[in-house]
């Protein structure tokens, strides 16, 4: 029953989470499950890297393996990697955080705000650069397979 609660019922609620956000998206047919499924996932390896304590790298992690998949995906169905990439990317967004920097501003708690918005902005970075890394593996990579195959076909 533990393993229910502890992540079968989170990862459900963010495959739940992120196929609504895909139909508000508008993105259409089984793109709905991926986009579902890439937050599931995202989540599921968000959970499951809680031994390394530090939420912002358990959140880097998160955002490398979805952001791998959400390229995957969009290969295979030929459809733009942006829809899958931000609807599954959206479980992990610091939507608290971001609430709770501007409640400490607003009462004037100026410590509270300061290690709030350091935090937030830390998840958020997290965020940006396992979708960078992984962005750029795949133009490299996509670069190098281009360049090779110009090279055989001057080299004959």
């Amino acid at each position: 029953m533990e393993l229910l609660g502890q992540y079968l019922l989170p990862v459900l609620f963010a495959f739940v989470a992120s196929s609504a956000f895909a139909v508000i998206y508008n993105i259409h047919g089984p793109g709905i499950l991926i986009c579902g499924f890439a937050g599931g996932l995202g989540w599921l390896v968000y959970l499951l890297t809680e031994p390394l304590g530090n939420d912002i790298t358990r959140t880097l992690l998160a955002a490398i393996v979805i952001a791998a998949y959400s390229e995957v995906m969009a290969r295979i169905r030929r459809c733009p990697v942006t829809g899958y990439l931000l609807v599954g990317i959206f479980p992990l967004v610091p939507g608290g955080g971001v609430y709770y920097t501007m409640e400490h501003a607003v009462n004037g708690e100026n410590a509270l705000f300061l290690d709030s918005f350091l935090h937030t902005l830390g998840l958020a970075g997290a965020l940006a650069v396992g979708v960078l890394l992984v962005s750029s593996f795949v133009r490299l990579w996509h670069a190098f397979r281009l360049r090779r195959s110009h090279r055989k076909e001057t080299a004959s």
